[in-house]
């Protein structure tokens, strides 16, 4: 296996993705990036989160509104996702142990993983709309 070469953009991009718990999209990290290397690129931030994600040290999120969005948690766990704002969030919910089992049953074929998400409206948007 190729050794990975060390880079200090990358390790701003982990930690800084591994500090926040809004699970962001890769415009959002740019932006925040960009105050501590002012000539990153888009592109740049982009090919290390998904170099992240081959590695396995970060989660790619595909919640179905149009943007990938990222979480440091690689731990088996759930999220909520804000129909109004599109926050995503985690969900303190004890993971189900043998769901990939119970599902097994259904597949047709083997099932090794799986994730779950959860929409409604966060209490932001509750409150806006109640106004």
């Amino acid at each position: 296996m190729k050794t990975l070469k060390y880079s200090r953009q990358r390790e701003s991009i982990k930690a800084c993705l591994m500090a926040r718990r809004d699970h962001p999209t890769a415009d959002a990290l740019y932006t925040t990036i960009r105050e501590e290397y002012p000539n990153i690129s888009l592109g740049t931030v982009y090919r290390n989160l998904n170099l992240l994600v081959e590695l396995g040290e970060v989660q790619k999120l595909t919640c179905g509104d149009g943007a990938d969005h990222f979480d440091a948690d690689t731990s088996p766990h759930y999220h909520f996702v804000c129909k109004g704002c599109g926050q995503v969030s985690d969900i303190p919910l004890q993971t189900l142990p043998d769901i990939n089992e119970l599902a097994q049953e259904y597949a047709g074929g083997h099932v090794d993983s799986h994730n779950i998400f959860f929409y409604g409206t966060c209490n932001g948007c509750l409150e806006k709309n109640s106004q």
